[in-house]
């Protein structure tokens, strides 16, 4: 479904934003946003918890979003966490008040996959270049790397370094000295080393900065004249003059310059550290400013999955090809599945249980590349941990699970909800890839799945249950596996009827 009005919810290490836009012929103009300063990543505690006046700040913000949203389908709301809700240890405790408090559900994404978003919605606001561009977004929590070329990232990078978590490390007091700032730089760019040589060798023409810190940044630099020759953005010489009236004023409450809001003030010094690094280490010396970022990535992200452009397709794609997964078999499997799913639903399976399914066929032979011997554990590790655009960590994991599920004891899932439609697709998975065994092109019988109690009943020929012993005995075993985990699995085998 195409949707005239959508938004995104960027829940951030510093701010939550909040963006609504009109689509018109493919293109998205804003019609509302919000900014919300909620420190997030201010509120990690050193056991990595987030800490009750972080999550109470963070709730507050987002019950004044969701009365915004009102009204909008839960298809034309996307939102999107970063680097602190990645890494605080207590998130899925705190994720289902705030998915409460939004209305909507909220993923936590990736790094590379923040970088991702965070590069199509700056390639969408700048004007359309053949060269390449370097587009560097300093958040709270984490800082993104993207060389691209109009509206493709080509390179990609998260790093754990932020203007809050830096602000609160380097400069806990507010106070700045000389040797502060540099301590701050010197982490930073250590930082940057690791990855310097992959984007140098690659090289861009132009280097963007995105997102608040380069605003901030960049706005002092223009309206204080500290750029030579009134150049706008951000340039290394009036980097070196911010630093020197830093240090000079010894606070960035003390710096006496218009530009700089107050709602940055508090983490002025770490994003300033940063950039100044980034410039160092990357031998930039001049860097322009793009107003799109993550949330119109996330929009126009949404917008492709309307018209089935689904950046997760391309991915599933690309981790086939990587993989070598065999094409044949997949669709044998994939075909019967989706039979399956569409028998158990009376023919109304929804479109995300599809999707996710068909997802799931296409990779669940993945781990035979890595060892044949448990290969579904090695394809559920690869699907966790991978970087996989497009893909949410909740969505990895769910498609981690059914791999995982396809083959082997059910116990290791025993902590899925009874009532949750993943049973389905791993009942459907398990079938398709019994029923195929064989792994060629000889037909299978005419069969009929459905529900049986709190479980699944398969009715197959008799005949052909005679004639195919083998199978026969692996869906007596399937029946014994279901059972261990209290559910219903019956094998009914259905009279040939003769023809007289």
């Amino acid at each position: 479904m195409i949707y005239e009005t959508v938004a995104a919810v960027d829940l951030g290490s510093n701010s939550f934003r909040l963006q609504v836009g009109r689509v018109v012929d493919n293109q998205i103009y804003t019609l509302d946003s919000m900014k919300e300063p909620v420190r997030l990543a201010s509120g990690l505690m050193p056991d990595k918890r987030l800490d009750a006046p972080a999550q109470a700040r963070a709730l507050d913000a987002l019950r004044r979003f969701g009365e915004r949203l009102g009204g909008l389908d839960k298809g034309a709301v996307r939102a999107v966490a970063t680097n602190t809700l990645r890494v605080a240890k207590n998130t899925f405790e705190f994720l289902p008040l705030a998915e409460e408090a939004l209305g909507f559900p909220i993923e936590i994404i990736a790094g590379r996959e923040e970088a991702r978003l965070i590069y199509i919605g700056a390639s969408h606001s700048l004007p359309s270049a053949a060269h390449k561009r370097l587009v560097i977004d300093i958040g709270g929590g984490s800082t993104e790397f993207i060389i691209g070329k109009r509206h493709d990232p080509q390179l990609m990078e998260s790093l754990y370094m932020g203007c809050v978590s830096y602000t609160l490390r380097f400069f806990p007091d507010r106070q700045i000295d000389r040797k502060r700032l540099r301590e701050a730089q010197v982490a930073a760019a250590k930082e940057i080393e690791l990855i310097a040589h992959d984007y140098q060798r690659l090289g861009w023409k132009e280097a963007i900065g995105s997102s608040g810190s380069a605003r901030a940044i960049a706005d002092v630099l223009e309206l204080n004249n500290m750029n030579p020759n009134g150049e706008s953005g951000i340039t290394r010489v009036g980097l070196e003059k911010l630093c020197a009236l830093l240090i000079k004023a010894g606070s960035a409450e003390a710096l006496d310059l218009p530009g700089v809001k107050g709602d940055r003030l508090p983490v002025f010094p770490g994003g300033v550290a940063i950039m100044s690094a980034i410039f160092e280490e990357l031998d930039i010396e001049r860097m322009s400013y793009a107003e799109g970022a993550l949330r119109l990535g996330v929009l126009y992200d949404l917008l492709g999955r309307f018209h089935h452009h689904d950046m997760r397709d391309s991915t599933v794609a690309q981790f086939r090809r990587r993989y070598q997964v065999e094409g044949d078999q997949v669709e044998r499997v994939e075909a019967t599945a989706i039979s399956a799913l569409t028998q158990l639903t009376a023919g109304s399976p929804t479109e995300d249980d599809v999707q996710f399914l068909s997802w799931a066929c296409r990779l669940h032979e993945i781990g035979i590349s890595v060892a044949h011997n448990a290969y579904h554990k090695h394809g559920a590790y690869v699907l966790t941990y991978a970087d996989m655009p497009g893909f949410s960590k909740k969505d990895q994991a769910r498609l981690a699970m059914l791999v995982l599920g396809h083959r082997g004891k059910l116990e290791k899932l025993g902590a899925i909800p009874l009532a949750d439609s993943a049973w389905d697709l791993i009942y459907c998975l398990r079938l398709a890839v019994l029923l195929h065994r064989t792994r060629d092109d000889r037909a299978i019988p005419a069969w009929r799945a459905s529900r049986s109690g709190n479980g699944y009943l398969i009715e197959l020929p008799a005949d052909w249950l005679t004639a195919n012993p083998w199978t026969a005995a692996a869906f007596g075993e399937e029946a014994i596996v279901w059972k261990q985990l209290g559910r219903e699995y019956i094998v009914r085998s259905k009279p040939t009827r003769k023809v007289t």
